[in-house]
């Protein structure tokens, strides 16, 4: 094995030398575009503004819109060269990670074909990297040695593959050799599996495997539906693929086109390194509760936490779980299409206090239009009638009373300032008057009309009571288990949620829907692709909304059935519903059974909390079974934490303390604090830190720790069967410890598990 590495060394070497120089030419390309961008600064000093008369104000123009392009080309430059300098920097660090020997059917030449995060070639068309995301590159995550065949923007091409070899990089020298048969060598990804875990998700480009280079490539699907167990990878697959789409559909792709729904801001914080490590801007994240408060300022939503804190009734939960249905969201769209006949709900114009147009009068002219407009169609033509109606009204308030005292009061700067530059001349003291009432009238009456333009008259609030009141007429309540008075006692519980200024995640979603059917808005359409982490946890209707919100993009869902510690039991129809959405000819469906975040014996004490849970394969990579141990009292519960967070700690692992709610995790904090260096993480809106932390259960989605300890998981606390979710997504966080404490007796969900598959302490 000898000759390998110093031959590949030899190779680096020179690799490493040419990078080199191609970053001293762009350095000096980088103060070129500097000087180009600060003679175009300076040559604004040029422009001269001529406006008194047309040619002038042409010749300004045309000079004002020269200096602009000018400006856009060097900014242009400017941002492809330090593009371009950010590549070279993560080169220089790690050029490549692998090699194929390919040989093009019909060729005799056998090429190596070097493989890194980005391209990189001496002169054209000679590559001594190749992207890893493009065609050819495929051929190392999807084949073995031996016949292949790739897909190019030609077509698909059929070659042999000679060899395959994985690199380990360290500071310009070959650390290690994998030769394989195999798509990703078992070492390899044995190798980057038993790393540390960090406060920030790592790129996967080094150890992509099959399934989840399908889900990378993918193209041709409206809908990408990926359920994958915990610790699959489907969460990196997935930002790998946007890394690629953008590759894919550079310069008709931008990334502020690319949206992503995470399932808390904690976990966008934890992933944001991903993109940018891979020389690409990041994508648009938000969570779904962040996009809300956008739509509805005036409210305050319900949060994740007091959503997951939550204990609903009976008749409270079968309310919440038919508000989340796609039958409901129909029967919205019916009620809409309504209020083309009646029922629309409006407040009347006022202005200054007085009602200058009533509610009647405004019903009357939103239905005097013909049953062939649409309610968007409709809406802009009442705004209009209502605004040339109050053109007119500032024609007769020109002459009130409280218009001669502002005129009267008037400074010498604010009648200048209504004056304007120009000076003016007019032929009586009524036709000053008249320019200057004019004025006054038109700015006190601006909120009013910016009021209109933004459909203020339509009064939501009404009319989304109006609409919930309407619903026992609409649908056949008795098949969601509800009586009249159970709907009637939830619509009382909402309006007075709404007195409050409040509204629930159970009415956001169709509190907006509506709003935009009355409005006639088509959503968002630049966004060209939408990623939805976490698919499990949100209802049908939520889905439906937002296909109707982001209508030219595709999407791609992510999530884990067996973790849906929000939607419980209703995720497993998640499926069914979303052929109800997307044409099942444009969706594609991949199941990760195989997951890699946990080791052997974690993996198979988690999927023991199960019952018919998704398939799950663990990866062959072996540690200490999870520990579990149930204390006299909770003095022994904080010590056998103490001791397992110190014994983590001396392996230099990282150790995350999960408790059920915030209330725990505050507890937990307070009894641990004086022993241990830790953080608790109170809200989504806190960075993860190195060390030590503590965090509910809620925040936990999506992370990955060295060392988990669930705090406190006794009978008292874990005891409904629909926690069992939630109970396994707290055990799939660790990667390679696991401990379980409770005090006094241990959860049901816990205590039929093999004993073979854990150790009792």
């Amino acid at each position: 094995m000898l000759e390998p590495y110093k031959s590949e060394q030899h190779r680096l070497d020179g690799v490493l030398e040419k990078i080199q120089d191609a970053k001293v030419a762009n350095e000096l390309e980088r103060d070129n575009a500097d000087k180009k961008k600060a003679d175009v600064d300076a040559g604004w000093k040029d422009v001269r503004y001529r406006s008194s008369t047309y040619s002038g104000l042409f010749e300004t123009a045309m000079s004002v819109r020269q200096q602009q392009q000018m400006l856009e080309q060097r900014e242009a430059e400017m941002n492809s060269v330090e593009h371009q300098a950010e590549v070279l920097e993560h080169l220089k660090e790690r050029p490549y990670f692998a090699r194929i020997d390919v040989q093009d059917a019909g060729s005799d030449v056998t090429e190596p074909i070097y493989i890194g995060l980005a391209s990189f070639s001496d002169e054209p068309d000679h590559f001594l990297i190749y992207d890893w995301r493009a065609p050819i590159s495929s051929i190392y995550y999807d084949d073995g040695v031996g016949e292949v065949t790739y897909t190019t923007p030609a077509g698909d091409q059929q070659a042999t593959v000679h060899l395959k070899r994985q690199f380990q990089i360290e500071d310009g020298k070959i650390e290690t050799i994998f030769d394989t048969d195999e798509a990703i060598g078992d070492q390899m990804l044995l190798n980057a599996l038993s790393g540390e875990s960090t406060t920030k998700m790592q790129s996967i480009v080094t150890t992509i495997q099959r399934e989840q280079n399908k889900i990378i490539r993918n193209t041709s699907a409206d809908l990408l539906f990926v359920q994958g167990a915990a610790g699959s990878g489907k969460t990196s697959a997935v930002l790998q693929r946007v890394a690629y789409l953008l590759y894919r559909y550079r310069g008709q792709l931008t990334s502020g086109q690319v949206v992503m729904f995470s399932p808390n801001q904690l976990f966008n914080d934890y992933i944001d390194q991903v993109l940018p490590e891979l020389g690409e801007q990041n994508m648009v994240q938000m969570t779904y509760y962040q996009y809300a408060s956008r739509r509805l300022p005036r409210f305050e939503l319900e949060t994740l936490q007091e959503r997951f804190e939550a204990q609903p009734g009976t008749v409270q939960k079968e309310l919440i779980d038919l508000k989340g249905t796609l039958d409901y969201f129909n029967v919205m769209q019916t009620y809409a299409k309504g209020l083309n006949q009646k029922g629309i709900q409006v407040r009347p114009i006022k202005f200054r206090g007085e009602e200058v147009i009533s509610a009647d009068r405004i019903k009357e002219i939103y239905y005097s239009f013909n049953e062939n407009y649409n309610l968007g169609n409709r809406l802009f033509a009442t705004k209009e009638r209502l605004l040339k109606m109050l053109q007119s009204h500032v024609r007769s308030e020109m002459n009130a009373e409280w218009v001669d005292e502002q005129i009267e009061n008037l400074s010498k700067e604010e009648y200048d300032s209504m004056m304007g530059d120009q000076e003016k001349e007019f032929k009586s003291d009524k036709e000053e008057h008249n320019y200057i009432a004019k004025i006054i009238v038109t700015n006190e009456m601006a909120p009013i009309i910016r009021g209109i333009n933004r459909n203020r008259f339509i009064n939501i609030n009404r009319q989304f009571v109006h609409f919930l009141k309407s619903v026992p007429y609409l649908m056949d309540l008795t098949q969601y288990q509800l009586t009249q008075a159970d709907w009637d006692a939830g619509v009382e519980a909402t309006v007075a949620q709404m007195q409050q200024g409040k509204l629930s995640l159970a009415d956001m979603t169709p509190f907006m829907l509506l709003f935009d059917l009355i409005k006639g808005t088509h959503g968002e359409r630049d966004i060209r692709f939408l990623f939805i982490d976490e698919i499990q946890d949100y209802t049908p209707f939520q889905l439906a909304f937002l296909k109707r919100s982001f209508p030219k993009a595709r999407f791609t869902m992510l999530g884990d059935l067996n973790q849906a510690i929000f939607t419980k039991e209703n995720a497993a129809g998640l499926q069914a519903d979303l052929t109800h959405l997307f044409n099942p000819e444009k969706s594609e469906y991949i199941e990760l059974t195989d997951t890699y975040r946990s080791t052997q014996q974690i993996t198979d004490y988690a999927k023991a909390i199960l019952v018919d849970g998704a398939t799950i394969n663990a990866f062959e990579r072996e540690g200490d079974k999870p520990s579990v141990k149930v204390t006299q009292n909770e003095t022994e519960m904080i010590d056998a934490a103490v001791a397992k967070v110190n014994q983590a700690s001396d392996a230099h692992e990282t150790t995350a303390i999960i408790t059920k709610t915030l209330a725990d995790a505050e507890e937990a904090y307070a009894q641990l604090r004086d022993q241990l260096d830790v953080t608790i993480i109170r809200t989504e809106n806190q960075r993860l830190v190195p060390g030590t932390i503590i965090v509910p259960a809620y925040l936990a989605k999506g992370l990955e720790f060295d060392a988990v300890i669930m705090w406190d998981a006794n009978a008292e606390k874990y005891h409904a069967e629909d926690e069992r979710q939630l109970v396994y997504t707290i055990a799939s966080r660790a990667m390679h410890q696991l401990t379980v404490l409770a005090d006094q007796k241990l959860s049901p969900l816990l205590s039929n598990i093999d004993e073979s598959l854990y150790v009792k302490e």
